[in-house]
């Protein structure tokens, strides 16, 4: 059963834009970490794509050999998002062999996430060519401006706590 249109569109409710003073924003730096980042995920996205998977899959399977044993909801606290948007993903890994997950040892309730050893390889192929591309760019640097890039880095971490977490796909 279907129903019928009414023929009349849909007016979407635009949220009201606050004024921006163009001349403040520093568009030069935006268009260097927008391609920076482009350039940084392409090599692990061509490796993921062979195997039918994506970036949301790169950053589950890259904390969790980052911190294993980490419980599904730290996991779900470093990345910011929604259970619903992790499940699919983390299924998926679990369904490959990439991660297995297990109930803690004291609380059974708990879901423990560990990476084996097909998810660690993968995890290590995914950063390795990321690790190249730093090491080049960081190469010619000297050591305290190194120490500012990755100062600089840190500073830009941090998401504003009064956006609620994303409960869309990862990628």
């Amino acid at each position: 059963m279907s129903r019928a249109s009414t023929g009349k569109a849909v007016k979407k409710v635009m949220p009201t834009m606050p004024a921006v003073d163009e001349a403040q924003i520093d568009f030069e730096t935006i268009e260097l970490l927008f391609f920076a980042y482009r350039d940084f995920v392409s090599d692990p996205d061509a490796i993921l794509a062979k195997i039918g998977m994506g970036r949301a899959h790169h950053r589950v399977v890259y904390f969790v050999c980052r911190q294993p044993g980490m419980m599904v909801t730290d996991l779900l606290e470093t990345l910011q998002i929604t259970k619903q948007s992790l499940a699919r993903v983390l299924k998926q890994l679990i369904e490959s062999g990439y991660i297995r997950q297990m109930a803690g040892a004291k609380d059974r309730r708990e879901r423990r996430l560990y990476p084996t050893l097909a998810g660690r390889e993968l995890a290590l192929a995914l950063s390795e060519p990321q690790s190249r591309r730093i090491a080049r760019a960081m190469n010619e640097l000297p050591p305290d401006t190194r120490a500012s890039v990755k100062e600089f880095l840190r500073r830009m971490r941090g998401r504003d706590e009064s956006l609620e977490p994303i409960d869309s796909d990862l990628d």
